[in-house]
């Protein structure tokens, strides 16, 4: 079976909530944040919250449990903070909350960016995970890796009309 979307079943738009985590950015110059919700709700998914906290491991921890059991979502996207830098703690700080983790989505995350920067992809600690049944994207902060990322993994992977197999499919309405 080629992949591809299935015209045949009708779409389901994913509840998403769009975190970034920076000591830096504000709403006005969060251009990756910007480019998630774009791109989600170019897709016709609803972004039901977005929201910055800082590169503290007990905030991001918060602000994931706190939407999670708040808002009936399907998907958490999250920028900023996967890196090799000190402040860098997005995965240290959400991956206990995982319950199953999805290894292939880094491997596959760093092949396509080696495409495009080289080795310095190795410093890039993306993953992703379910948290119950909230899947959770972690994303480096700059605006190319977030593209690359939501146009060639995440939109088909919440599409669920997505072939040959989708999360959304897998996960349930």
């Amino acid at each position: 079976m080629s992949h591809g979307s299935n015209a045949e079943k009708s779409f389901e738009p994913a509840r998403v909530f769009v975190l970034t985590i920076s000591d830096t950015r504000i709403l006005e110059n969060d251009r990756s944040g910007d480019l998630l919700v774009q791109r989600l709700e170019e897709a016709g998914h609803t972004v039901v919250g977005r929201k910055i906290v800082t590169d503290e491991k007990t905030a991001i921890r918060e602000q994931v449990e706190q939407a999670i059991s708040q808002m009936n979502l399907d998907v958490i996207i999250a920028t900023g903070g996967t890196g090799f830098a000190t402040r860098d703690v997005t995965p240290d700080a959400i991956s206990p909350l995982f319950n199953k983790h999805i290894p292939g989505f880094g491997e596959l995350f760093r092949m396509l960016s080696y495409q495009e920067i080289g080795s310095s992809t190795i410093q890039s600690r993306a993953d992703a995970g379910l948290c119950g049944q909230t899947l959770l994207f972690l994303l480096p902060g700059s605006t190319g890796a977030c593209r690359l990322a939501m146009d060639k993994i995440i939109l088909d992977q919440i599409d669920n009309r997505h072939r040959p197999c989708n999360f959304r499919d897998i996960l349930g309405p």
